[in-house]
């Protein structure tokens, strides 16, 4: 798999993708944007986004990248798409000559799995490269965030940060504004052309790293097309006749026809995240993404009758057995990778990047296994309506205490690491040096037992390129991946807060804390659908319509970001 190969999760556990260390270092070592972002200030610009005509003097100029064009470029809010084999002879130069200055340069980042040594072949040949010393400072990503918020309150800063949106949490958002540089002196307006793969990061992703009305984050460009897909066995499909379903009703009956629990086999995983995609239900990815403005009044999601719609068709599914015993029994289902490709069920949802993962999982001792994703359906069987997620969703940032010199530095890290596929720089940044880290076989690029060592989640997590596609041994996942982002983006209608970065005031930081466990309660039968509208109303009076006024007040004082 190659960088920014899936968007971000839209499913409404922020961590739910996370929910094994193997599933996060599969993506992050791939460098897959995993989560929307969330984050910003309650109290630093503006209520804590900076949006319009405000926004347009921070954000750089955007010039496209034309070192290497895509086989399929991007649309209606997709990803970009290579299908073809790696050309090792023929991959271009987008950095001419080392903008580093030979300076040293820390970096704390969020790891998953074991650390590689810092004098690695890997960092050597990237700092080479870059002509900058750049040392890790590499933490698990499972307990980051407690890692992250005593780094922040101390004195003691690396030069730079790397910060996942799923992070911004408690005083965090405060602490970025408080602790790490404007870089608008140096990336604002044409500045940002001195670093060309910088300046052809797309714009939204850089108006989401805006912090307190500065621009301080290096952003990990994603497609704002949900990132959550219906996964299916498309070779069982095929042999037995299944039809793609079209409906609620048709995915129900389809469900019925599969499932035989005597013979061990189910129709689906829980289905909740497909259900809010088929309703049209608004993101829970991220809170701001909750709500859009309706005939001049904010609605949450919480309060549309499409979500108790999505939660009581789900609940149909378990109540009608057709789900696995691993979601029935537990919150959310272990690993589904071994029981997937056992046949035990035959559709799950999950992000966009378990659709090459499963393949190549089992290509070698499984060739009839075949994966695919289906079109997310309107539930009436009509055209579904998609929200958009947000165009990045981790950062890094730069200490407010860092000389211009190391600043500059870090720019030079972050234009080799944001180069495009097809290039030197980004082959060394993603898959390290030929012979030690990867060989080629037929333009499929394998890494050896050293690079994946060493050749993990590091460099990746400085910037990123557009959001990419492109896996040489399974070309036509890459496409199906990129036609799907497509036909789905063509559905997708962003909500008033879209790609605005924003922290809401502490004192209704935990005011939505219980509806996700209510929500797998009523869908596994142990709560009711009144009980969700009892705890809409309870939502509502503890503090919910307070906080409409707010964002009515920041989304009118701002105005949209798009």
């Amino acid at each position: 798999m190659t960088p920014n190969a899936a968007s971000a999760p839209s499913g409404p556990s922020r961590r739910s993708f996370l929910a094994s260390t193997a599933a996060a270092t599969a993506a992050v070592a791939a460098g897959v944007p995993l989560l929307a972002a969330c984050g910003g200030s309650d109290s630093g610009s503006r209520d804590g986004t900076t949006s319009g005509g405000d926004a347009r003097k921070i954000l750089p100029a955007y010039v496209a990248n034309n070192v290497v064009a895509p086989d399929i470029p991007a649309k209606n809010g997709s990803a970009i798409g290579f299908t073809g084999k790696l050309d090792l002879a023929g991959l271009k130069t987008s950095v001419p000559s080392k903008l580093g200055k030979g300076g040293k340069v820390t970096i704390m980042s969020p790891f998953w799995g074991s650390p590689p040594k810092g004098d690695n072949a890997y960092y050597r040949a990237m700092n080479d490269l870059i002509g900058v010393d750049v040392r890790w400072q590499n933490h698990d990503g499972n307990t980051y965030e407690q890692k992250l918020g005593a780094v922040l309150a101390s004195s003691d800063i690396p030069d730079v940060v790397v910060v996942p949106g799923w992070n911004m949490n408690g005083k965090i958002p405060s602490a970025l504004i408080g602790k790490f540089a404007d870089l608008g002196p140096y990336l604002s307006g044409d500045e940002v052309k001195e670093y060309p793969n910088l300046a052809a990061i797309p714009t939204d992703a850089w108006q989401r790293s805006i912090f307190g009305g500065a621009l301080r984050g290096l952003p990990q460009p994603a497609p704002y097309v949900t990132g959550i897909v219906p996964l299916y066995r498309k070779d069982i499909f095929d042999k037995e006749g299944y039809e793609i379903p079209r409906s609620a009703d048709a995915f129900m009956a389809l469900a019925k026809e599969i499932t035989n629990a005597r013979a061990k086999r189910w129709a689906c995983l829980d289905m909740k995240w497909t259900a809010f995609q088929a309703f049209g239900v608004l993101s829970g990815s991220e809170k701001p993404l909750g709500w859009n403005l309706v005939d001049g009044k904010l609605i949450n999601r919480i309060e549309t009758p499409e979500y108790l719609e999505a939660l009581e068709w789900s609940r149909k599914l378990f109540a009608a057995g057709v789900v696995h015993p691993d979601s029935r029994f537990g919150k959310n289902a272990p690993d589904p990778g071994p029981k997937f490709a056992a046949g035990e069920f035959l559709i799950y949802p999950n992000n966009i990047s378990q659709w090459w993962g499963r393949q190549a999982e089992q290509a070698a001792h499984n060739p009839q296994f075949k994966i695919w994703g289906m079109d997310v359906f309107g539930h009436d069987g009509g055209n579904p309506t998609l929200w958009a997620e947000q165009p990045a969703g981790i950062f890094a940032f730069v200490s407010k205490k860092a000389p211009e010199s190391v600043v500059r530095d870090v720019l030079a890290v972050a234009n080799v690491t944001a180069a495009p596929y097809g290039t030197k720089e980004y082959m060394l940044t993603n898959y390290g040096v030929e012979g030690t880290h990867y060989t080629v076989k037929d333009g499929v690029p394998v890494k050896t037992d050293q690079g994946n060592i060493d050749v993990m989640n590091a460099y990746v997590m400085v910037a990123s390129p557009a959001a990419t596609i492109a896996h040489p041994d399974f070309p036509e996942i890459a496409r199906g991946q990129v036609e799907w982002q497509q036909r789905m983006g063509a559905f997708t209608r962003k909500s008033s807060f879209h790609g605005m970065q924003i922290t809401e005031p502490a004192r209704y930081t935990n005011l939505s804390n219980d509806f996700e466990q209510l929500e797998d309660d009523i869908v596994r039968g142990r709560r009711k659908i009144s009980d969700m509208q009892q705890a809409v109303s309870d939502w509502k009076s503890k503090g919910g319509d307070r906080l409409r006024d707010w964002y009515k007040k920041l989304l009118d004082d701002n105005g949209a970001a798009h």
